[in-house]
Parts: C-alpha cells; structure tokens; sequence
C-alpha cells in the first residue's frame, strides 16, 4: 500500500492532502439573557443554534455526528469491549503497518512501540490486565487536527471495529477542535495539541468534511458553554 501526502516546506501545512489506506472508501432557541457587555464582546461568535433533543441514551457509535448522549453518558457494558479491541489492533497490527508508520512520521507523533514504555508485543486478553496503559485519543487527536481522520485511515489505525470502539471519541474530539479554534488563536490552537516535549503538532488544518449537522450540534453545545459561563445552569437554564 503507498501513502500520498506532499513534500515538506509550505505544502505539508498550506495543502496536506487527506491520507487515504485504501480506496476512498446542534437547537433553535431563545437567546440567553445575559449582560450588554458580554452581548459586545460575543456578538461576533454567536450564531442562531438549534433546538437540541435532551432525550438522553446510552451512547451509539453508529448515530449521526455528535449525538447528545456521546457528551457524557456512556454504555460500560457495551462500549469498552470494542474500544479494547481497537487498543489491541492499534497495538498488535495497526501500529506495524508501513502506512501507518509512515502516516505517523509525517505527523509528528510516536507509536507505542517507538516509546521508551513500550508495550509487549502479545497483548492477548490474558495479559492485558499487567500491559502498559495505551490510550487511543492522542492518535484520534493529531489525525484530526491535520485532516488525515478519514474513515481508512482510522480503520488502518484501529481496525475494522473503529466506529464501536473509538467512533465516539473521535466525534468528541471533531467537537473539541472546533470549540478550541473558535475560542483562541492559532498560536494557541496549536499549543493545546501539542506534545511535549518533541512531538509538536506539525500543522493544523480545517476539520475534515464536517457535515451541516456536526457543525449545528457543536453550535447547540458552543451555546451551553456560553450559559455556563454566564452561570444560566440549573434554575436560570433558558432550555
């Protein structure tokens, strides 16, 4: 399998292609009561949200972009089976892959077994209670931020079983980078992604194809996050 992805210099931040394995394979609402200063300073980032359904579920990897249950409830029967899954792929053959090592050089940003820790290489359910803690997310998060999320790449990653086991933080993080570039610059942007001390974020890029539906979502939680700071929790909620 053969990675495509531009040379270095102005190409790897200006126009980082999306890395692609194999073939190609937020509520509407009054607005919140609040100060005529913070009216001022937040005129410019407000949009008009939509309503957003408060029927709260256990989480389903397979649901529309941002479900409301992926923000903080979760299934621990059913979930944590497939993330271990993908934790075991990511470990036992995802991270071996040339593409993915490849993918990773490009993107600043050590596998497991290029870690001073590094794991054993048999990760099997026997011993995976005593086997170094591996988490998913930092991987989730420097794909996302350089646009290389696509759906063969993460398989590549994570396995065939991605979308169970780390479909739902991917989603999580997809939200994380639109509410972290819309509330600070891109100095600090990149600060918050960052790896220290040598595994800096090479570049940022937009979100990767966000639908209509992800970006109304993350409107609807960007608005919640401006009651709170407003303190309209609880009794003084407007929802």
């Amino acid at each position: 399998m053969s990675l495509s992805m531009q040379g270095s210099g102005r190409e790897c931040w200006e126009n980082s292609p999306h890395t692609d394995v194999r073939d190609r394979c937020s509520r509407e609402q009054h607005p919140t009561t609040r100060s005529v200063e913070r009216d001022a300073e937040r005129s410019s980032d407000r949009r008009e949200p939509r309503p957003v359904d408060h029927d709260e579920g256990m989480i389903d990897s397979e649901a529309g972009p941002l479900a409301d249950s992926e923000f903080g409830h979760l299934d621990t029967t059913g979930w944590y089976p497939h993330y271990t899954e993908c934790v075991h792929y990511f470990v036992e053959i995802g991270q071996h892959n040339p593409t993915v090592q490849s993918l990773a050089a490009f993107i600043n940003i050590r596998l497991p077994a290029q870690r001073p820790e590094a794991p054993t290489t048999n990760m099997s359910p026997v011993n995976a209670q005593s086997a170094p803690f591996i988490s998913l997310r930092p991987y989730v998060r420097r794909l996302i931020i350089t646009a290389q999320d696509s759906p063969s790449t993460m398989q590549a990653f994570f396995g065939t079983d991605w979308p169970a086991g780390v479909g739902c933080i991917h989603k999580q993080e997809r939200a994380n980078y639109l509410f972290t570039a819309k509330s600070s610059g891109w100095a600090k942007t990149k600060a918050a992604y960052d790896l220290l001390p040598d595994e800096q974020a090479p570049f940022l890029r937009p979100l990767r194809d966000p639908s209509e539906e992800e970006i109304r979502t993350a409107e609807a939680r960007w608005s919640e996050w401006l009651a709170m700071e407003d303190w309209m929790v609880g009794a003084r909620s407007p929802w």
